[in-house]
């Protein structure tokens, strides 16, 4: 199928490339549905299991879990900051004021 581009407005030009590309996606889901039931297919001849030859699990990422506060807003004593992330307006304000980091440290 020759499409004669040269024709083409602006529009259809972009409708033809996103047609293009979706269609190029497809494909290439096609071919790895297939090569994945082909790997599937002789692991299972072989008389594996896919886990063990890849692994059953996958490695767990560490946890940060929480941090405890290193900041606390002295106007407020309920607002805290760990010192990591964004600095909370409450500090910034506090340093503005003339306060300094070591001010605030609990």
């Amino acid at each position: 199928m020759a499409v004669d581009i040269k024709n083409l407005n602006h529009n259809q030009l972009n409708e033809l490339i996103s047609k293009a590309q979706a269609r190029q996606n497809e494909l290439r889901k096609e071919k790895v549905g297939k090569l994945r039931e082909k790997i599937h297919a002789m692991i299972k001849a072989e008389g594996y299991t896919f886990e063990d030859i890849f692994g059953g699990a996958r490695k767990a990422r560490r946890s940060t879990g929480s941090v405890p506060p290193k900041y606390r807003n002295p106007a407020n004593p309920e607002q805290t900051w760990s010192g990591r992330g964004k600095r909370p307006r409450w500090f910034n304000d506090a340093l503005k004021a003339g306060k300094k980091e070591k001010d605030l440290l609990i």
